[in-house]
């Protein structure tokens, strides 16, 4: 019997229940909607301390702090797609996020330095399809910096840069419900990141 596809969002926000955290969960319900499971972890509710750069993790890729980033690594690995929703900091992610990714570190070294592949997903994935959530309060917000930052998490993951949602002029708590697409985009591209086939 075939494993469910599993989904992964991560909440990248320091504020809970806004705009980003809003369209994530909808992207999350999309791809429920379309037969998998789906968890979203909360990076600002997570004990992750930045990488001490101790080269530790060149012995076997494991990183040897010892702190909540080994259980987001295993949901990481285990998924067959990958979505971090955020909002702009500076062009970039917020310190939470950008925390976590940092310690992504240990896999960089597990690739490259050990050269010890990731194992498939559960559902027989080889290679994890990744998206990007970004919301930015000016009316055309720059998201390169953070895109590039996204991609590089994504990749030594094995997860591809397959899809981006990327809104500007949205600030306040609450204002992309206002929007006239963006809750119905995610909630469609969460289902299209099951259904569609991988190549």
């Amino acid at each position: 019997m075939t494993e469910p596809l599993k989904t992964l969002g991560i909440a990248g926000s320091p504020r809970r229940g806004g705009n980003t955290e809003t369209l994530l969960d909808r992207f999350l319900a999309g791809a429920e909607s379309a037969g998998a499971a789906a968890e979203k972890v909360v990076a600002a509710r997570l004990k992750v301390a930045g990488c001490v750069a101790c080269d530790g993790c060149w012995e076997d890729g494991r990183c040897v702090v010892q702190d909540d980033w080994e259980d987001v690594y295993g949901k990481l690995i285990a998924a067959d797609v990958i979505v971090l929703a955020a909002p702009l900091y500076f062009w970039s992610l917020p310190a939470q996020l950008k925390a976590l990714i940092d310690r992504g570190q240990c896999q960089w070294a597990r690739k490259f330095v050990v050269k010890k592949p990731l194992p498939p997903t559960p559902a027989g994935h080889a290679r994890r399809r990744g998206v990007f959530i970004g919301v930015g309060g000016e009316a055309e917000p720059d998201f390169r910096g953070a895109i590039r930052t996204v991609e590089g998490f994504l990749g030594v993951h094995e997860a591809d840069y397959w899809h981006e949602l990327l809104y500007g002029d949205l600030d306040a708590r609450g204002e992309v419900e206002e929007h006239p697409t963006a809750l119905q985009d995610a909630f469609d591209l969460g289902r299209r990141a099951v259904e569609e086939p991988w190549e």
